[in-house]
């Protein structure tokens, strides 16, 4: 049976390639993640990217959690030794204090510059993070303006390039990068429920079934949403039920249709506010 996610890297293959080389350049690594799936939207080579480099892990779409599930990654990212910030780029929620880390990281630069007579220079950081994460929303909220291509699907940002923020710090924005091969398929159909990968990589009936039935352990608001609940017995499935909602007069048997607006809706927040993942240990 093949995988359920499968992806096909092209200008994604090239940019990591390209990042390689700009990494030489680089200070800090701003990371970016889903808040709704934190692990789930870790690229498997970012600690080959981070070594000998100033990290900052950011958790962006934290309007998209509860906040007790907020808490709990906040309190087991210190526990791993490691401090998150969390942002909603596209309010600007977060950013100005990730703005200050980055320029904070990065001063250990300018003091070995100084030590050797040397004049200080901007801070350099890159942004790097899975496809659809927030990556190019963030900037533009540094920037404080419309800088970078920045929509509501991945693979918007085609290839790297430096943009100045301010006279202390420039930062590289990358595109969204994924592994050549998604081998961890439990992590890889989150970033497919989450629209952080390419639609053309999974089949929508397939990834819904898998949303709906974790929406039902959230207690997602199905009934209210699709005038139907969902049927807790042995018999019941994810996809039994976008067949059932399907079989409604609103959807006259068209399952595609229902599996495409139950993904929308969630990753819209119109189910509320609900997280994919909660951290290790945590029920």
């Amino acid at each position: 049976m093949p995988p359920l996610i499968q992806w096909y890297p092209g200008h994604i293959a090239k940019a990591e390639k390209a990042l390689k080389e700009q990494l030489k350049r680089v200070d800090v690594v701003i990371e970016v993640r889903d808040a709704r799936i934190p692990l789930a939207s870790c690229h498997p080579k970012m600690n080959e990217w981070i070594e000998g480099r100033s990290h900052l892990l950011v958790l962006n779409r934290v309007d998209a959690i509860p906040a007790n599930i907020k808490i709990a990654w906040q309190d087991w990212f210190v526990s791993q030794k490691q401090t998150p910030f969390f942002t909603n780029a596209q309010a600007g929620k977060g950013v100005k204090g990730l703005l200050k880390a980055a320029a904070t990281a990065g001063s250990h630069v300018n003091d070995r510059r100084k030590k050797r007579g040397m004049l200080p220079r901007p801070v350099r950081a890159v942004v790097i993070g899975f496809p659809n994460v927030g990556k190019s929303a963030l900037i533009n909220r540094l920037l404080k303006k419309r800088a970078v291509a920045s929509a509501n699907r991945p693979g918007v940002t085609r290839q790297l390039r430096w943009i100045r923020i301010s006279d202390q710090i420039e930062l590289l924005d990358t595109p969204g990068i994924l592994p050549p091969l998604l081998d961890d398929q439990d992590a890889a159909l989150k970033l497919a429920i989450c629209d952080d990968i390419g639609t053309a990589s999974y089949e929508y009936q397939l990834v819904a079934a898998a949303a709906v039935e974790i929406l039902v352990t959230q207690n997602a608001p199905l009934e209210d949403r699709y005038g139907l609940a969902y049927a807790n017995d042995e018999q019941s499935s994810g996809m039994g039920y976008l067949k059932a909602v399907a079989q409604t007069d609103r959807y006259q048997g068209d399952l595609e249709r229902v599996a495409r607006q139950v993904l929308h809706d969630f990753r819209k927040g119109r189910l509320g506010e609900i997280a994919i993942e909660t951290p290790p240990n945590q029920k």
